[in-house]
């Protein structure tokens, strides 16, 4: 499985962004799919995460109601749409996957996305 995160950028506070991830498997829409970030001299943290079919859906609560996540398994891609964007949300953006189903913690990903910056100006 290959992960490959695009997207990230410089914006000013209350700005937008659309982070992708475009994956690679022989069943992709097995797979539970999420996004995580990690600052400088910070754990990684989850963000959000969704499940093959969409209908399951999850939020970290300093995300819930500006970031959405969704998946088109027809184009092997999930997306991060984040809005209202705060400096707090300066960090590296990791997209991950893994089969064995869902969690919040890193540990829980076999497969991990290079990583792309987003960077909020105050």
């Amino acid at each position: 499985v290959q992960l490959q995160a695009s997207g990230g950028g410089l914006v000013q506070a209350g700005g937008s962004l659309r982070l992708s991830c475009a994956f690679s498997a022989s069943t992709v829409n097995s797979y539970f799919m999420a996004w995580f970030r990690q600052s400088p001299g910070k754990e990684r943290e989850f963000v959000a995460a969704i499940n093959w079919s969409g209908r399951n859906i999850y939020y970290a609560d300093s995300v819930k109601g500006r970031f959405t996540i969704s998946r088109d398994n027809a184009k092997n891609t999930v997306y991060l749409q984040m809005n209202s964007l705060k400096p707090e949300d300066t960090a590296v953006y990791y997209c991950a996957a893994t089969l064995r189903g869902s969690s919040w913690s890193p540990s829980g990903y076999d497969y991990w996305g290079q990583g792309t910056q987003v960077t909020v100006s105050s």
